[in-house]
């Protein structure tokens, strides 16, 4: 046996050695950036849920006032919402209509303008497009303050009306959105095989584009109604003392005095966006027209 022994390392040429090295810190770079990025998720997760989580607890506290940790735990303020609390049912049910009839106005607008963008390549059509969606790109104060201006300069007063309106401004853009990236997914050779046939324009529409196209309305209509249903900005601008939706109403309720309505109000809505959010997906798939 030899006194001194070629160490292994010596065996491997230097351009092995690279070869082995690279990939290793590749591996290495890679993992400790998923580790970094889902750390970065982790946090992001727990603070969007956390005040959810908050209010929901609090929401059965057995106390007086809005407090967490609760000093003990009831529904009594769930029962309370059906026994006394008519002006908040009656505010649910303002805000119900509001955002229905906001969406449907909503849908027919937006979709008639996403048919005649969406394909279009000029520099027009785009400029169009950035129009309607800028709505999404702008405080939703400074879109109320705005139209409570453009509406004393027209010398009309606050009503229901107005504030549709400022619904319809502020809800359209997303079924603008959903619905041109429904078009565009979609395959123009349908219609061209429609047109050669000798289909008319609006029966091309009604038996070919409306049913491709109906998945990316509904999860629009669906955005939509959501953000008008809970929107305060616009609201606090455009509604008349006779016009106070539910998100008013409950920002009045925490103000003046805690009340815990207003986390059982808050716990109500977010089960039921939950149940329609998985309904949604499971209709239309809201997250293939999110992406």
């Amino acid at each position: 046996m030899p006194e001194n022994p070629i160490p292994a390392q010596a065996l491997i040429s230097e351009p092995d050695r690279q070869a082995i090295s690279e990939p290793l810190a590749s591996s290495l770079e890679r993992r400790s950036f998923g580790l970094v990025i889902g750390m970065l998720g982790m946090v992001a997760a727990i603070l969007l849920l956390a005040p959810t989580v908050i209010v929901v607890i609090t929401s059965f506290t057995s106390g007086y006032s809005l407090k967490f940790p609760p000093a003990g735990y009831s529904a009594r303020w769930y029962e309370a919402l059906w026994s006394d609390s008519p002006e908040l049912v009656d505010a649910f049910l303002l805000s119900a209509e509001l955002a229905a009839l906001a969406t449907a106005l909503s849908v027919v607008l937006s979709v008639a303008a996403a048919l005649a963008l969406a394909r279009r390549k000029e520099g027009w059509a785009r400029g169009l497009e950035a129009l309607f969606l800028s709505p999404l790109m702008l405080p939703t104060l400074a879109i109320g303050l705005s139209l409570l201006m453009l509406f004393n300069l027209a010398e009309a007063g606050l009503s229901f009306t107005t504030l549709v309106i400022g619904h319809v401004a502020i809800i359209s853009p997303y079924i603008v959105r959903t619905t041109s990236a429904s078009l565009l997914q979609m395959n123009a050779s349908l219609l061209e095989s429609a047109h050669s046939l000798g289909a008319s324009a609006v029966y091309v529409f009604r038996t070919v584009t409306l049913p491709l196209i109906s998945r990316g309305i509904l999860a629009g209509a669906f955005i939509g109604f959501m953000a008008s249903f809970d929107n305060v900005a616009v609201s606090l601008f455009l509604s008349d003392a006779r016009s106070q939706v539910l998100p008013i109403r409950m920002w009045q309720m925490i103000e003046s005095n805690l009340d815990v309505r207003a986390a059982a109000v808050s716990g109500v809505l977010i089960t039921v966006t939950l149940i329609m959010m998985i309904v949604m997906e499971r209709v239309a798939g809201i997250s293939k027209h999110l992406r």
